[in-house]
């Protein structure tokens, strides 16, 4: 390691991957999965981020971004990220931008450790040794014997003590879906995800539904983008049931809003939308004002660093599609035990390392 090692080359590309099986939610429908992989050099070391994102974010980073990072010393992150976040002022900060900022970040951050010879979480501090996962997937395309066999799998083989099934697309279907899960895994916590598609009237006859299932986590039940409506939700759902949102949370305005309107029992977060570990840590100490718990959403071998660090962080998202991918591209993704996930102690930085051959089959 160099005393004061500049970033030098910053390189973005993107890949596009199949599901399994076709996958949708309350408001969409998908069959391939986008990933944007960024390496960031300096010293002699390799910084590596990916992120769920479209592939124009790769052009972003390359074309508007990078050449603004050239020459910032390494260690300085929040000088970068300062950089970083007034380069996109007349671009709008959320979406696309946010998407690429909290990838360089990210990167930054694991070069950072790695050019220190140390684990990211070591670096952060720990609060914990392992993070609590759930299982996430039961797409609404799902039939239900898919529905029942992916569900009893996170309990079964990975140890979740909940499970998470999408809702929405066809409220129809929905309650005798939801008995279905419930069956598969049996003692373990039922959680639901209408992903926005409700309005709030709909969406508290949902909740009150749900309660003969179980349902402990009502996600999303009307969009991110209506507070008051999904305050409304809280307030009127059952006294066991938790509502979450926060996936959409760009900045930490995004996530104030929530909490100002009091639209959440637990607020979630996603290091590829929020700016990072960087925005992750600041989500985790305003979280922790409101004396909220928060909880990590998808990509969750990347989350795993700073979930270990975060004081008042409840469990990670355990994302089938994701889970699939990272397992498929990297080397280095966690095993779940007991229904945890552990960083490897073995490896510096978030852990992670591309395996190019294979992801190149999948380069857009």
């Amino acid at each position: 390691m160099r005393d004061d090692p500049k970033i030098g080359a910053v390189r973005a590309r993107a890949y596009t991957v199949p599901t399994d099986a076709p996958e949708a939610d309350g408001t969409l429908s998908w069959d391939r999965t986008t990933l944007v992989v960024v390496h960031v050099e300096a010293g002699g070391e390799t910084g590596l981020v990916y992120s769920y994102a479209d592939a124009s974010v790769a052009r972003l980073i390359e074309a508007t971004l990078a050449p603004r990072l050239t020459g910032i010393p390494a260690f300085d992150v929040p000088r970068a990220n300062a950089v970083l976040w007034g380069a996109v002022r007349n671009l709008g900060r959320s979406g696309l931008a946010a998407t690429a900022i909290s990838a360089l970040d990210t990167a930054l951050w694991d070069l950072k450790a790695r050019l220190l010879d140390t684990l990211l979480a070591s670096l952060f501090g720990r609060a914990r040794d392992a993070v609590e996962i759930y299982g996430s997937g039961g797409f609404t395309s799902y039939d239900d014997r898919q529905l029942y066999d992916q569900l009893a799998a996170f309990v079964e083989r990975d140890g979740c003590r909940a499970a998470k099934m999408k809702v929405g697309s066809r409220p129809e279907r929905d309650p005798a879906r939801m008995a279905s899960a419930k069956s598969a895994i049996g003692d373990a916590h039922l959680f639901i995800d209408a992903n926005g598609a409700f309005t709030p009237k709909h969406a508290v006859a949902v909740a009150r539904a749900a309660e003969e299932f179980g349902v402990a986590w009502f996600e999303e039940p009307v969009t991110s983008d209506d507070p008051a409506g999904m305050a409304s939700v809280r307030a009127m759902a059952p006294a066991g049931m938790e509502i979450a949102a926060g996936e959409y949370v760009y900045t930490l305005d995004d996530l104030h809003g929530l909490l100002a309107a009091g639209a959440v029992d637990v607020a979630q977060a996603d290091v590829t939308r929020c700016g990072g570990y960087s925005g992750f840590l600041k989500v985790a100490a305003l979280c922790e004002a409101a004396h909220i718990d928060l909880s990590g959403h998808c990509a969750p071998v990347l989350h795993l660093p700073v979930a270990v660090s975060a004081p008042r962080f409840r469990h990670l998202e355990w994302f089938h599609d994701h889970v699939r991918i990272e397992r498929m591209l990297f080397d280095g993704a966690p095993v779940p035990r007991d229904g945890a996930i552990t960083p490897d102690p073995t490896r510096p930085g978030h852990g992670l390392t591309l395996k190019k051959r294979d992801a190149d089959a999948y380069a857009v």
